[in-house]
């Protein structure tokens, strides 16, 4: 049996598909159930944004290979991931200002289940001494289109994958890519990525990587909790929040609530993955994210507990660093040095829950980890970890 392979978009060798829809009868009848489509978004803020749905006959989600590989949403039956943002996107990145003075212009087109942060930096705005933005929030990586996307089947066990290329990078200075793939097989309720960035310059360089997975309404309410396997915890910044006990609790809507920020080290098995459940109130439905601490040993909880037209989310963040300004976060070594064409790999994963049964076999997964070990928890701002 082979993999059968579909380009949808190689810009090099100018090629692009402009529409495609594939079935289970385009892998030799393998994969029941499953489709995979790609199209073009026509009107508004996402005219001309390009799209991969993928069902693979139990869980749905859409890559959007014009915003940097990510992730749009996804669902497992009616347990829905993703968010409500108060922007209607995607946006297509031309209509995204990343050079907007005050370092936000980011934000004008976060709508996604998930987002990546970096390559050269993924924290808080950087400014020059004379004021003027140096580095905006989150980086470039999120609003830069793919090179190169194509799809393949396995015909013997019928996984699918989306593999794209990124490049990041200019004259005078850094030159990275990404190069992402996301893999599911039939009837697994969720998805798997790997990616990679190179430095493909002939010099040494330096990368920081976030994920940024967001989970809103109706998934996330009201005394929804995050489960964790914690080491240690400690608030961003004082004020922040009203009792560091619930840090791991969900707030309901309010118009007076103000984002608040929880830096994190988890535990991890011998392996070095880790994992974290964010389940409802009721603790029937929920999901969990994977991913390996070697690789991402930081990671950020962010709550925003705004009206669900303002965009009620929660952030589960991990990363190579905390989202601190890049200046700090290199003085406390936590950005990524690389050697010329050195490659540095990345895996994580998302998995719904769509009943009670499976949020509680998710909850003893993590308390596996957590084991005998007590949290952590600090009242401060931990000085290591915090720039404010």
């Amino acid at each position: 049996m082979a993999k059968r392979t579909w380009i949808l978009l190689d810009a090099e060798e100018d090629q692009y598909v402009d529409e495609i829809r594939l079935t289970s009868a385009d892998a030799g009848g393998v994969a029941e159930g499953v489709t995979i489509t790609k199209r073009r978004l026509r009107g508004g803020r996402r005219d001309g944004v390009d799209v991969v749905e993928v069902d693979n006959g139990a869980f749905r989600f859409t890559v959007i290979p014009t915003r940097g590989m990510g992730l749009w949403r996804a669902a497992l039956g009616q347990v829905h991931l993703g968010w409500q943002s108060p922007v209607h996107g995607p946006v297509h990145p031309g209509l995204v200002n990343l050079q907007q003075s005050d370092g936000l212009g980011w934000l004008t087109g976060f709508d996604e289940l998930l987002a990546r942060c970096g390559l050269w930096n993924n924290g808080s705005p950087v400014f020059n001494e004379n004021g003027t933005l140096r580095w905006g929030l989150h980086g470039r990586i999120q609003n830069t289109p793919a090179d190169k996307v194509h799809v393949e089947i396995d015909d013997a066990s019928g996984e699918i994958s989306v593999f794209g290329v990124v490049e990041e990078g200019f004259l005078y200075h850094h030159k990275l890519r990404l190069t992402t793939t996301y893999q599911t097989l039939p009837g697994e309720p969720g998805v798997r990525i790997v990616d990679t960035v190179t430095n493909v310059s002939d010099k040494p360089s330096q990368m920081q990587l976030l994920y940024h997975v967001n989970l809103g309404l109706p998934l996330v309410d009201a005394g929804s909790k995050l489960v964790a396997p914690v080491a240690k915890v400690a608030p961003r910044a004082e004020g922040e929040y009203d009792k560091i006990e619930s840090w791991n609790t969900y707030l309901p809507e309010s118009p007076d609530a103000d984002g608040s920020c929880f830096f994190t080290t988890l535990l991890a098995g011998v392996d070095g993955w880790t994992r974290t459940l964010l389940h409802n109130a009721d603790g029937t439905r929920g999901m969990t994210l994977k991913y390996n601490t070697a690789q991402l040993p930081c990671f950020t909880q962010w709550k925003n507990a705004q009206p669900a037209v303002d965009g009620y989310v929660t952030g589960l963040e991990p990363a190579t660093n905390y989202p601190n300004e890049r200046t700090f976060e290199e003085s406390k070594g936590r950005v990524v040095a690389m050697g010329p064409g050195e490659t540095r790999t990345f895996e994580l994963a998302l998995e719904a829950h769509a009943d009670a049964s499976s949020v509680a076999a998710a909850k003893a997964e993590v308390a596996k980890l957590q084991g005998s070990h007590k949290p952590e928890v600090l009242t401060k701002p931990n000085p290591e970890w915090s720039a404010v």
